[in-house]
């Protein structure tokens, strides 16, 4: 327990000298977080073949972790602090496991779905947990460097969950990526039960299960609706149902929140201007980035037929702006703000959306059955302008956000964005993929093919060629790819409308050169380094 620990340093006891072995086993835990925020886009198309999976069943199998690990973030984190965050953590590593072990071992996509979903479950408690263990096991000196660890090991897994997925797909099941999570969170488990102390915060607040549930179903029912309104239609009783039992929802949340003395999700934050607008450019990032990645694994291997792993290293332009951005993002912002780095990014970001949209629409081997094929080197051009503008919005929005509240609000605040972070990535796959399908249904040409394989052939390109290859219709393969890249076109249009939208809200609206408002003293006068906020947040001073 933290009294226990402060006393005995009180006395002269010193540090811990397991804490770096302990520190191990929470940087390889966010690891395996890392990799599996991107080593399922890689292993969609695969799996898709394989179970026979559409597109609205691809989302599904991207968006239950993700929606999870939205509504259970923050109960996920006042769960360990009420009993035992090394508990909890364990809890979390062990469902983490429990899903993946699932994973491997089904055959059809429902219990794929449900896999994730308990994996979205684990994810949830070992996100903050695995920050706020670091006070118990490192002093103000070197606790920032064990944040660093940390952050560095979740960012790392972005860029190589494509390329180890695609490594394990060229040489194994599309289960092995999966498999990939048992032993580390094994050895994860393993090294929490005997290196980690024990804390928890008796004074924490009670879980609030029913904005929790809100928040999930909430989420859950707009996804739902969105994801059907391409094969049922926009004006069906189901799809129109979902979506004004998601606005019912969210509104009982706000709501509920609204009247509760100390809300888990503090919604009247949005009320400032500052915390708001760059929360949303935060957010519409996320929205961007994963309705990107979830179109550009099929481009990559069904239209360009790329393998696995050679489609893992062609996403690495998008990741490697990605980092150098965000490394370089910070001194700009001291030079011009982060008001003026925000809209350049985001600006930066549109102008390589626009130009993804000018992707010809089929591949070499199959020139003069459609439009000019661009190649991959058009590709690797747009995505690693991609990353920069990306990179270049999400540090300093980030910081901004944060910057815009007074420090005894920040703690709330972060929580909102981390939340609003994440409901943009599931919005932006639901969406962004539903505009996909319908777009590819809609141009694809199924001329002659009996209703049966006409109905497979429109889920989804890769099914439209598994039909075109039992035909032998080349024509048929040549359709779905002029059709597959004609509606990633228009998600990369609407993707790149967003973008610029957002940096125009963001250069009109936002105030100051730090793109907050100036007030006296205090988080307010500007946004602080995200170091220093990480290290205050773990630290438990906000």
């Amino acid at each position: 327990m933290p009294a226990v620990m402060n006393a005995g340093k009180e006395r002269g006891a010193g540090p811990d000298p397991r804490r770096w072995w302990a520190l191990s086993a929470l940087v390889a835990s966010m690891l395996v977080l890392g990799f599996d925020m991107t080593i399922l886009n890689v292993a969609l198309p695969t799996m898709a073949a394989q179970l026979g999976a559409s597109t609205g069943e691809q989302q599904w199998m991207a968006d239950s972790y993700v929606i999870v690990f939205a509504a259970l973030m923050l109960p996920g984190g006042l769960l360990g602090d009420r009993f035992g965050r090394r508990s909890m953590l364990v809890a979390g590593l062990g469902l983490f496991m429990a899903g993946s072990a699932v994973g491997v071992l089904v055959h059809s996509v429902p219990p794929v779905i449900a896999a994730r979903a308990v994996m979205g479950l684990g994810g949830a408690l070992m996100m903050p947990l695995a920050m706020a263990v670091i006070p118990t096991l490192f002093g103000p000196e070197e606790r920032p460097k064990a944040v660093g660890a940390i952050a560095a090991a979740s960012a790392l897994g972005l860029p190589l969950g494509p390329i180890v997925g695609g490594w394990l797909l060229d040489h194994f099941w599309w289960g092995s990526v999966f498999l990939i999570n048992i032993p580390m969170a094994g050895i994860g488990i393993l090294a929490c039960l005997f290196l980690l102390p024990e804390s928890r915060d008796p004074a924490a607040p009670r879980v609030d299960a029913i904005s929790a549930a809100l928040t999930g179903t909430g989420l859950g029912a707009l996804v739902y609706g969105i994801t059907e309104a391409p094969s049922r239609g926009v004006a069906d009783p189901l799809v129109l149902g979902a979506v004004a039992a998601a606005v019912a929802l969210v509104a009982a949340l706000v709501r509920r929140d609204r009247r509760a003395r100390r809300p888990m999700l503090d919604v009247a934050l949005l009320a400032d201007r500052g915390f708001l607008l760059n929360t949303l450019a935060a957010t519409l990032v996320m929205f961007v980035l994963s309705g990107l990645m979830f179109v550009l694994t099929p481009y990559l291997q069904a239209v360009l037929r790329y393998d696995a792993f050679g489609t893992g290293l062609r996403m690495l332009p998008l990741m490697g702006g990605m980092i150098v951005a965000a490394k370089g993002a910070q001194p700009l912002v001291a030079r011009f703000g982060a008001r003026g780095v925000m809209s350049a990014g985001l600006t930066v970001l549109a102008f390589a959306a626009f130009l993804g949209s000018r992707t010809g629409a089929v591949p070499h081997h199959l020139q003069g059955v459609g439009a000019t094929p661009t190649g991959y080197g058009f590709t690797a051009l747009w995505l690693s302008v991609a990353g920069l503008g990306a990179g270049f919005t999400v540090v300093p929005a980030m910081d901004a956000a944060l910057g815009a509240l007074p420090a005894d609000r920040a703690g709330s605040g972060s929580g909102l964005m981390l939340t609003l972070r994440q409901m943009g990535s599931a919005l932006g796959i639901a969406l962004l993929g539903s505009l996909l399908a319908g777009a590819f249904r809609d141009r694809l040409d199924v001329t002659g093919l009996p209703a049966p394989a006409a109905g497979q052939a429109g889920e989804s390109v890769v099914a439209a060629h598994l039909v075109a290859a039992r035909a032998g219709a080349e024509r048929l393969a040549a359709s779905a790819d002029a059709a597959y890249v004609h509606g990633m076109n228009l998600v990369l249009l609407v993707c790149g409308g967003v973008a610029l939208v957002t940096a125009l809200l963001a250069a009109a609206l936002l105030t100051g050169p730090a793109g907050v408002r100036p007030g006296p003293g205090g988080p307010r006068g500007g946004p602080r380094p995200a170091g220093d906020m990480a290290a205050a947040q773990v630290d438990g001073r906000e």
